[in-house]
């Protein structure tokens, strides 16, 4: 269970990650701007849909 929780908060970080601005990236990102991914709108929900899949999941264990 502790894992499932460490992989939530990694897959959540490296959501925010891709969208943090950076200067010296070499091309811009799909919104515009320099950032981390220049894939930045679908990397980010790459990582924060298995993240909602995760919190989904372990709510509905909880309440049972």
């Amino acid at each position: 269970m502790k894992r499932r929780g460490l992989i939530f908060i990694v897959l959540i970080g490296l959501g925010v990650w891709t969208l943090l601005p950076i200067p010296g990236a070499s091309k811009p990102c799909l919104l515009g701007y320099y950032a981390h991914c220049s894939f930045t709108p679908i990397g980010t929900i790459m990582c924060w849909i298995p993240a909602g899949i995760i919190y989904w999941r372990k709510a509905k264990q909880s309440a049972k």
